[in-house]
């Protein structure tokens, strides 16, 4: 695959990282930490006006119809500024609408492109597997709707979102719900979890009553809709993780090149140099293995080939971006683990990302499934 930018990608590459050097969006992240606020509004706002959320809608929907690559090459700029924005549960809720048939989704889609509308998706569930076998919130049918009943965790900006995505089982078969969150009956409360400047939500379902028009894919149709959200989540995750590791193995090197000991600096040190190296390699790798995943979502084609694509970058991406967060921590030395240096925000997120969308330990037992699926 060629993994060079078009001149198009470039500029979206290149606004996206002056917007966030311009906005230190480290430094706002970090004012986020202990308020009320889910993100950083007026961040969202200028990538409102670069286009962010309009990049996957089709052009038919008031977007800009791009691909799953330039969704992720933002989302690799993101994860370097360490930006507090809801970008990933909007582009993968607009992509659930894009294939669903909602009564209303041009209109939803058009309201998230323009901004005014944030929306997320909800699948993970307390103590169980990633993916349609960990559903257990229940829709019954009910006086011409349905009733959901259940809970829903690490919904990414649920308290600020303003309709979400649910995945439900109707009669014991997977099915999908757009529904708002000021429905009655439904609890969005947020969670304290190791990365402290974004916000990760339990979303409770008691008796959420919804109407018929709620219901947009059911049997086949939603869990092939739900594994293609699965696929964009999981890669979008990934690129996130590999602009983390392009932002530690930067703050890395130019550390080492300015921290002196015995009369130079750390950096010449072979030792040192051979770290800085191995975190390179890692990085490299990584963005490789997720651009690659990007494109073979893109391409379409066996959905054993986008499977395979994206459960070998986030088992990779989630393994190697912890070597470099440990690298990194140990080359900083003291400094490292203090509250005031950036890395350890860096290194929460990088933690907290390695476990979202399954962890390295799930995608390599899905590999070994795959394996054994295409042997028989």
């Amino acid at each position: 695959m060629d993994f060079e930018l078009t001149d198009e990608q470039r500029g979206l590459v290149d606004s996206t990282r002056a917007l966030l050097t311009r906005r230190s969006s480290a430094v706002r992240a970090r004012g986020l930490i202990d308020t009320a606020d889910s993100f950083d509004a007026e961040l969202w706002k200028d990538g409102v006006d670069l286009g962010w959320p309009a990049l996957g809608i089709a052009e038919s929907d008031g977007g800009l119809g791009q691909q799953t690559i330039d969704l992720a090459l933002v989302c690799a700029e993101l994860g370097y500024g360490l930006a507090a924005t809801p970008f990933i549960p909007v582009a993968v809720a607009a992509d659930a609408l894009t294939t669903s048939t909602a009564e209303n989704k041009s209109k939803l889609l058009q309201l998230i492109s323009e901004g005014s509308l944030i929306a997320g998706w909800a699948i993970s569930e307390f103590g169980q597997t990633w993916g349609p076998a960990g559903i257990g919130t229940v829709a019954q049918p009910y006086d011409g709707g349905y009733r959901l009943t259940g809970a829903k965790a690490n919904v990414q900006h649920a308290d600020a979102a303003h309709l979400l995505v649910v995945d439900a089982l109707l009669d014991d078969a997977p099915a999908r719900f757009v529904v708002p969150t000021d429905t009655p009956g439904m609890r969005v409360s947020r969670q304290q979890t190791l990365d402290v400047a974004r916000s990760y939500c339990d979303v409770t379902f008691d008796d959420v009553a919804v109407d018929e028009a709620a219901l947009c894919a059911t049997g086949e149709q939603a869990q092939r809709a739900i594994t293609r959200s699965m696929h964009l989540n999981t890669v979008l995750v990934c690129a996130e993780l590999v602009g983390i590791g392009q932002r530690l193995l930067e703050m890395t090197v130019a550390y080492v090149k300015e921290r002196n000991q015995f009369g130079r600096p750390v950096g010449s040190f072979q030792a040192v140099k051979h770290k800085c190296a191995d975190m390179r390699i890692w990085v490299q790798a990584c963005t490789a293995a997720t651009y690659h995943a990007a494109m073979a979502l893109d391409a379409g084609g066996r959905d054993a080939d986008a499977d395979h694509a994206v459960s070998v970058a986030k088992a990779y991406v989630s393994d190697a971006v912890g070597r470099v967060t440990g690298e990194a921590l140990q080359l900083h030395g003291g400094i490292g683990f203090t509250w005031e240096h950036d890395l350890h925000l860096y290194l929460r997120r990088a933690r907290t990302g390695a476990l979202l969308c399954g962890d390295a330990a799930f995608h390599r037992e899905r590999l070994c499934h795959l394996l054994e699926s295409a042997q028989t």
